[in-house]
């Protein structure tokens, strides 16, 4: 297959899923109920082409030009340089009565509005038009067949013009829009549940691939936002060759039970119940390898970051330093505002600007309340191959839900993420609540089996000599062996 010609689509994240945009010269559906945000895109469509000097048109069909321009305008779309053919009923159908007692209305009105879209396409020859809704067309049509062969002719006619199509239909029982669908070259779904939560989807884009699933979206002041799902892009120009050179984790007793350290391009799990010191020793790992000159980003979900901070300075480690002398990043997400989507483009982003190595997800409980749609595992799983894909390793906070008792290294069943997990896990000892951290996996080489006392104390994360001398560790009630 040869390089296909495509047009942006205006909207970045919306080219990405569809590979640097529409292929050129095709007629592409929007569907969606009202408010989903059909004619938003459309005016990014039309927005770009003016962007690249290139000559649009605006067909609109139902709302009013000088009303189109007004609302669009205040969201800083270039309404003035956009041509629009308005054919929408106007006040003067209300207010004069207008009826047809002999012809019906679409015998008296179909030739007139045919004749209009066809000389102001003569005359401004678009290389981007939108048609805003089709289905009105529908009502000008005698009978269903009629309707689809009008639709067809004309986008053949457009197709002939060079012009790439978008049109936009408001599908539903009523009015069902599958003839619209086998004609069209593409197929954009746009969904928005009961909870507001917006989806974008691919259904169809003929002679090309894209990005399937659902993808996030969101409609603001300055338009359509478009955050593609994580996925792993099999064409993906910015992967990596993978270097699993080891880094230090600054503590030379937890080297030397993860056999050295943790490697370059891997996933790793840091599993435990509620405050047992994983997001210290996950500022701990981010600072040593911010300190070998790895750019990092802390990414927590449920702590704030000036309280991670606090706890890190309370173990010598100066975040504010950490910042000023390093490329890291410590930034709070609020899991309810972000999608996962969403998190996903920032990351992204984030990585672009900053060539971030080492991102770390602090945790996947709380990342678990972005994803408002499918399974939190399969979301986790896209987001670790793809940053893997790119080079960057990736370390994830897991809290299991037992203090003591049966041991379960994670409590979503996402461990075979992991190319290495380090657990660690309260256990009694002589009345004592005391904590063993330890190696359950690791891929890409051996690790010490034996486990050890992990403790935080106000001069650092201290890890004491194997604990051979207790048996029951896992169980969480140690007995001391004779």
């Amino acid at each position: 297959m040869g390089i296909i010609s495509r047009i942006s689509s205006g909207i970045p994240g919306l080219d990405k899923i569809l590979y640097g945009g529409f292929p050129s010269c095709g007629a592409y559906l929007l569907r969606g109920g009202p408010g989903t945000g059909k004619t938003t895109l459309g005016m990014h469509f039309l927005s770009e082409g003016i962007r690249q000097g290139e000559s649009v048109l605006f067909i609109t069909l139902e709302e009013p030009a000088e009303q189109l321009k007004k609302h669009y305008g205040r969201m800083g779309f270039p309404v003035d340089d956009m041509p629009v053919l308005d054919i929408s009923p106007g006040v003067e159908f209300f207010a004069e009565k207008q009826s047809y007692d002999i012809f019906s209305a679409a015998e008296v009105e179909r030739d007139p509005i045919t004749s209009s879209i066809i000389k102001r396409i003569e005359e401004l020859k678009p290389v981007r038009v939108f048609l805003d809704p089709v289905t009105q067309l529908r009502f000008l049509a005698t009978e269903t067949y009629q309707f689809w062969k009008q639709i067809l002719s004309f986008i053949r006619y457009l197709k002939e013009k060079n012009a790439t199509i978008v049109f936009t239909s408001e599908a539903g029982s009523d009015m069902p829009d599958d003839d619209l669908q086998f004609l069209s070259d593409g197929i954009i779904e746009l969904i928005v549940d009961k909870n507001d939560v917006k989806n974008l989807r691919i259904k169809k884009l003929r002679g090309s691939d894209f990005i399937s699933g659902r993808h996030g979206y969101r409609l603001g002041a300055s338009g359509m936002q478009v955050f593609p799902v994580a996925h792993i892009d099999v064409i993906d120009k910015d992967s990596k060759i993978a270097d699993f050179s080891v880094i230090s984790t600054g503590i030379a007793e937890l080297d030397s039970i993860l056999g050295g350290g943790i490697e370059r391009g891997t996933v790793s799990l840091i599993s435990g119940p509620s405050g047992v010191g994983k997001t210290t020793l996950g500022i701990q790992l981010a600072s040593a390898w911010a300190s070998y000159g790895i750019s990092t980003a802390y990414y927590s979900f449920e702590e704030e970051v000036e309280m991670i901070a606090h706890r890190a300075s309370r173990v010598g480690i100066s975040v504010d330093t950490l910042s000023s002398k390093h490329d890291f990043i410590l930034e709070k997400i609020e899991s309810l505002s972000y999608t996962a989507e969403e998190f996903f483009c920032k990351v992204e982003q984030d990585i672009k600007e900053n060539s971030i190595g080492l991102v770390v997800i602090d945790s996947s409980r709380g990342y678990s309340l972005s994803v408002k749609n499918g399974d939190v595992i399969t979301s986790l799983h896209a987001l670790c191959k793809s940053l893997q894909k790119k080079g960057v390793s990736v370390i994830i906070m897991e809290e299991t839900a037992d203090i003591t008792g049966t041991f379960s290294a994670t409590s979503t069943n996402n461990s075979y993420l992991a190319d290495i997990i380090l657990f660690i896990r309260y256990f009694e000892a002589n009345a004592m609540l005391r904590k063993a951290i330890g190696v359950l996996k690791k891929r890409t080489g051996d690790f010490e089996k034996f486990l050890r006392e992990f403790e935080i104390t106000s001069s650092g994360i201290k890890i004491g000599e194997p604990l051979t001398s207790f048996k029951g560790l896992l169980s969480g009630i140690a007995e001391q062996q004779v």
